[in-house]
């Protein structure tokens, strides 16, 4: 790793002790400027213990720990000038004050000049929506509205690092859409660097390159959802609807017949991503029947993470 562009996580056998409890057990990642990465587990597996660590609420028991290339301990106010954060249940807006009071106060926190601070709010505000809303008090906004605001709040500053801890938690799926889709751009047009908790795979699958699965505080896995799959023999599904009624396909190469309706117009095939390919899939199955429709499932990936936690003998 370059010691000119240091990564933006970095952690080296990072332990957190509780009286009786080791909460995070040797943990070892790093993740580059501009990743988007999904770090999930069960309830209490060590992820929300992790995000304090790096951004300087809890004190490491023994490790290394560089958030942005600093010790987020020592040096906490430079941490969070650089970085921005969202724990799902926490607020970081003044409940009983007009929503844009929050905006400015937390702008005059983090020192923005009053052009900058302007300009980015106004940004903000029209990209999540909330123009109407600046004058609600945080109190009486929705939870959609809130988690709009409070995400809004994380980035004012420009950070180079947005951790978000169940951001999408209790939302209604229009909510969940909206943010996931500003999230998106926001990456894509400044290069934020993502790091994202959740119990929502929908976050991960929409959201995130890259997966980290913690089991009782240690790293279990590290790679792409694909390869997370691919690991525990989770199997992608197609689902062909056909023109005609058509014998069960019970021996496609590569694939193993989940179901057929009684007429068989509609039949699902699973399949090893890493053995074939739905476009092999399909050219064999077209050539003994017309498809007029198709759809491609990926693997449920709460479903993935149990298989992987079966694997390593978790309860």
């Amino acid at each position: 790793m370059s010691t000119t562009n240091p990564a933006i996580i970095e952690t080296r056998e990072l332990v957190r002790d509780f009286k009786k409890l080791r909460a995070v057990d040797r943990m070892t990642f790093t993740i580059e400027a501009g990743e988007a990465v999904g770090y999930i587990g069960a309830n209490g597996a060590g992820k929300s213990t992790t995000i304090k660590m790096l951004t300087g609420i809890l004190k490491p028991t023994s490790g290394l720990v560089r958030t942005c290339g600093l010790d987020p301990m020592s040096r906490r106010i430079e941490v969070a000038r650089r970085v921005g954060v969202v724990f799902g249940q926490r607020s970081q807006l003044w409940w009983d004050l007009p929503l844009r009071d929050s905006f400015e106060i937390l702008a005059a926190i983090h020192r923005l000049q009053p052009e900058r601070a302007t300009a980015r709010t106004a940004a903000l505000v029209e990209q999540l929506e909330m123009g109407p809303q600046l004058g609600t008090p945080v109190r009486s906004l929705s939870l959609g509205q809130r988690m709009r605001a409070e995400i809004a709040a994380a980035l004012l500053h420009s950070p180079e690092l947005l951790v978000l801890d169940e951001p999408t938690i209790g939302l209604d799926v229009l909510s969940k859409q909206r943010l996931r889709e500003f999230l998106v751009a926001e990456r894509r047009e400044r290069g934020t660097t993502l790091l994202l908790t959740t119990h929502d795979m929908g976050d991960i699958e929409r959201l995130c390159d890259r997966v980290l699965v913690v089991d009782r505080g240690r790293l279990a896995f590290d790679g792409t959802l694909t390869g997370l799959a691919g690991t525990v023999g989770a199997r992608r599904l197609l689902v062909l609807d056909l023109a005609v009624p058509t014998p069960a396909l019970v021996d496609v190469p590569g694939t193993q017949l989940v179901d057929s309706e009684s007429d068989g117009l509609r039949q699902r095939l699973a399949f090893d991503a890493e053995t074939t390919t739905a476009a092999a899939v399909l050219a064999h199955v077209s050539g003994r029947a017309e498809v007029r429709d198709l759809t491609i499932e990926e693997p449920d990936i709460e479903d993935v993470v149990r298989r992987l936690y079966a694997a390593s003998g978790r309860a």
